[in-house]
């Protein structure tokens, strides 16, 4: 691991010493390209339903299949350190699928955590974490505030 970012076999090793420990482990995902207040104000909301945060970076490719050719705007090593000095991130990983069943499979949050653009019942991993006792919730957006109005009012400069 180098810092906070951390691959998938070493954070099931994490996440099961976490939970043998009765540690609450929360995880979240998105693109986190050009970070700003809104996603501080999502992560903030997430670190407080427990005790353990990993944010789950979607990688630069699947970026460019979600959001097209132009983005990400910052590369995904880039992103994760910026994502991974914040302090109430505890690990950043990085996943290549547009959405993040398997790694969500693989790690087994308590939590599931996403902004408010996105309705629970759309929320991917939703199934999977309520099958197995945890819970999902939907973090109130922060209107005004994503990285594609950002990215428009600078292309207007």
């Amino acid at each position: 691991m180098q810092g906070k970012l951390a691959g998938v076999e070493e954070l099931k090793e994490i996440v099961a010493k976490a939970k043998a420990a009765r540690k609450k482990v929360v995880f979240t995902n998105g693109c986190f390209d050009l970070l700003h207040v809104g996603h501080l104000h999502l992560l903030r909301e997430a670190k407080k339903l427990g005790h353990l945060l990993i944010v789950a970076l979607n990688s630069d490719s699947s970026i460019g299949g979600i959001k097209g050719p132009e983005r990400p705007v910052l590369p995904q090593a880039e992103r994760a350190e910026l994502i991974g000095a914040l302090e109430m991130v505890d690990y950043v990983t990085i996943f290549n699928e547009a959405e993040p069943v398997n790694l969500i499979r693989a790690l087994n949050p308590d939590v599931l955590v996403k902004g408010g653009d996105w309705a629970e019942n759309q929320v991917v991993g939703r199934e999977l974490v309520e099958q197995r006792g945890g819970k999902v919730v939907v973090v109130p957006f922060r209107r005004g505030h994503s990285t594609t109005n950002i990215i428009e009012r600078v292309r207007k400069l």
